[in-house]
């Protein structure tokens, strides 16, 4: 049995997840006026790459309701209510790797 799968729509969902976490995180790292000497010159670049990574990955995990069949409407639900909370997961774990050691010390 083969299952095809919708890459528009899981496209949208990854870019999704991508602009989420680049809004959330230019939040943090553009609202830093005076940012410490020991942080390096181009301390931004790493959470803005890592963060949206993160939210790239969180936008997957939204799609992957979309490839199982449900018998019931309780049970889609659910996965979905699953699959937003590791969205939202994902994106915390991404702007903690992406601030360690700078706004996440």
């Amino acid at each position: 049995m083969t299952q095809t799968v919708n890459t528009n729509s899981l496209i949208k969902k990854v870019l999704l997840g991508v602009g989420i976490a680049l809004i959330t995180i230019s939040l943090f790292v553009f609202g830093v006026d005076h940012p410490k000497p020991e942080w390096g010159k181009f301390w931004i670049i790493r959470p803005l790459i890592i963060t949206p990574l993160a939210g790239a990955f969180g936008g997957f995990l939204l799609f992957l309701p979309e490839l199982i069949k449900f018998e019931s409407q309780w049970k889609k639900i659910g996965v979905i209510i699953l699959s937003i909370f590791a969205f939202i997961v994902t994106l915390w774990l991404g702007i903690v790797l992406g601030l360690d050691g700078t706004l996440w010390d």
